[in-house]
């Protein structure tokens, strides 16, 4: 089953000088290429600052865009890692392991599937 891992930071408490950011990086090295050793890793990113995302909404046919994120919320999402495991307890140990639930939240959630036409 394929599951996506968000991960949410919260800015207040993820490393913040470049010395720290720089030491922290190793970790976030390592696990992913644990995720690769384990054959279960399929994709994963960084996203850019959420100061640098605009939201973009329809609403009776009008296109209404809005800088920052959708949510006003303490975690901002900061990347995410898309992994192929046997299952959601496997999901939930990958999603432990990830260097950012020490200092923010992780939310796994599983792909739809949808059978081509």
């Amino acid at each position: 089953m394929r599951y996506l891992l968000l991960i949410y930071t919260d800015p207040d408490l993820a490393p913040s000088t470049p010395e720290a950011m720089e030491a922290d990086m190793g970790r976030w090295f390592a696990y992913t290429e644990d995720l690769r050793n384990a054959g279960v890793h399929l994709a994963g990113e960084a996203l850019q600052p959420a100061t640098t995302a605009t939201t973009v909404r329809v609403r009776n046919d009008e296109t209404l865009t809005t800088d920052g994120p959708f949510a006003e919320t303490k975690e901002v999402l900061g990347g995410f890692y898309l992994i192929d495991v046997a299952d959601l307890d496997d999901a939930l140990k990958w999603a432990a392991a990830c260097p950012g639930a020490g200092y923010g939240s992780m939310e796994v959630r599983p792909i739809m599937e949808f059978d081509a036409p």
